[in-house]
């Protein structure tokens, strides 16, 4: 009788278990991989304070989230650079929201021979580095900015990100603000014609070619120069002031936007004005559709949404990225609303 019973009783705390688990509601979702690591971070705390709720992240590309998107294969997407009006026109089934999450910097990272040194740059010098007219480290342009620093007399090895990249829009973005030569050559996009350099594939990617290779250079979101204690450099902002990207460098720079923020929250901070901010600077947003059929869905995005514009933007400063300043927070709380 005893085993009888025992037996009950484990089938019965089987068949709980596997309610509870037929419970959660798992929400897929893709994009940039700049924010990957806070998000990933943000989906296990909401994680563990509502364990019906699972949300799986693929951080392959802004360019490769918004596909998905458009596809119907994820229940959002993520992104570095806001989609575009011929994009937001090819998805008829929903409007696309974009909520700005957080801030970060993109930071130009180098592995050089015998160089410790923090190196200066200027956005011409980067340009004509990524065009391939400064073609080695002891070109005047570089020894100029970095007076004292030995460089060597060594190719530079340029690399850059092979899929389509929101860390790339804003890079590229940056570089067609300060430089005639490389806006109309090669301008500013997610995905763009690289005159020279290896490709590699996220920021992941581009750090390793970078560590694999002396005398490179590339560009990576700082948290991944950060992670990798990769040397980075300091960029000459739009004051004149060569700047560092930390914390306070790229809040700054997002201080004039949040003032003029436009309703849809589809705005460029790239060489932005103020004499500490940094010029390589983003927000970075998830991609939401106003319109979700399933409730539950709808309902567990929406409290993720509340959760990650307040409890979790004390993630930000300890993983090297910028809160959002509290004006956007109040625009966007509001815009939750609108997901139906």
């Amino acid at each position: 009788m005893k085993n009888r019973t025992l037996a009950f009783a484990l089938a019965a705390f089987s068949s709980f278990l596997t309610a509870g688990t037929a419970l959660a509601e798992t929400i897929n979702a893709a994009g940039a991989t700049f924010p990957a690591p806070i998000y990933q971070k943000w989906f296990e705390e909401y994680r563990k304070l509502h364990k019906d709720v699972q949300i799986n992240y693929q951080s392959v590309g802004s360019g490769a989230g918004i596909r998905q998107l458009t596809e119907g294969t994820v229940d959002f997407g993520a992104s570095d650079v806001p989609m575009t009006d011929e994009q937001l026109s090819k998805i008829t089934k929903a409007k696309i929201l974009h909520f700005p999450t957080v801030l970060g910097g993109v930071v130009p990272t180098y592995n050089i021979e015998g160089v410790t040194a923090t190196l200066k740059f200027t956005g011409d010098t980067l340009a004509g580095i990524f065009l391939g007219t400064i073609k080695k480290w002891n070109d005047a342009a570089l020894k100029n900015d970095n007076p004292g620093v030995n460089l060597p007399d060594k190719e530079i090895t340029v690399v850059h990100r092979s899929e389509g990249s929101g860390t790339t829009f804003v890079w590229t973005d940056y570089l067609s603000k300060v430089s005639p030569a490389w806006k109309a050559k090669v301008g500013s996009g997610a995905s763009v014609n690289w005159p020279v350099g290896l490709g590699g594939r996220g920021n992941e990617g581009v750090s390793g070619l970078i560590t694999q290779n002396p005398n490179s250079i590339g560009y990576v979101e700082l948290i991944y120069a950060v992670q990798s204690k990769m040397g980075y450099g300091v960029v000459r902002n739009s004051s004149g002031t060569f700047v560092k990207a930390d914390f306070d460098t790229v809040t700054e720079a997002a201080a004039g936007a949040a003032k003029n923020m436009p309703d849809d929250f589809r705005v460029s901070i790239t060489n932005a004005p103020g004499k500490n901010a940094y010029p390589i600077s983003t927000f970075t947003w998830l991609l939401i559709p106003n319109k979700i059929p399933d409730a539950t869905k709808r309902n567990a995005i929406k409290g993720f949404l509340k959760w990650m514009l307040t409890n979790g933007q004390g993630n930000a400063a300890p993983m090297s990225y910028a809160p959002l300043p509290k004006p956007v927070v109040a625009k966007e709380d509001k815009q939750i609303a609108l997901i139906q």
